[in-house]
């Protein structure tokens, strides 16, 4: 587990890109809860925590070419795209964030 930043550092239904032991992720607060995914696209190399979240539906859009990925499991909802991305473990702590790789 690594800290990635407080709970205010992100805002309802956006992203926030993290680096853990190297590696992007994707760090995005939707409905309350906070979810963790490998930040670059499975289609293209696009930055998902620059992506707009829709809230009603847990998905956030790539920037690059529009596929759609659950935040929840990390599973392409729309092609391009067809692989899913990774997903990681979050815990709130102390109004930290921390993610596991």
């Amino acid at each position: 587990m690594q800290r990635v930043c407080k709970v205010d550092e992100i805002k309802p239904g956006e992203g926030v890109r993290v680096e853990v032991d190297g590696v992007p992720i994707a760090v995005f607060k939707v409905d309350g809860e906070f979810y963790a995914l490998d930040d670059t696209c499975s289609h293209a190399l696009a930055s998902l925590a620059e992506g707009l979240v829709e809230e009603d539906t847990y998905e956030v859009e790539c920037p690059k070419h529009g596929s759609l990925f659950d935040v929840r499991d990390g599973k392409p909802r729309s092609l391009p795209a067809t692989q899913a991305v990774g997903t990681h473990t979050v815990i709130v702590k102390d109004d930290e964030i921390y993610v596991e790789v």
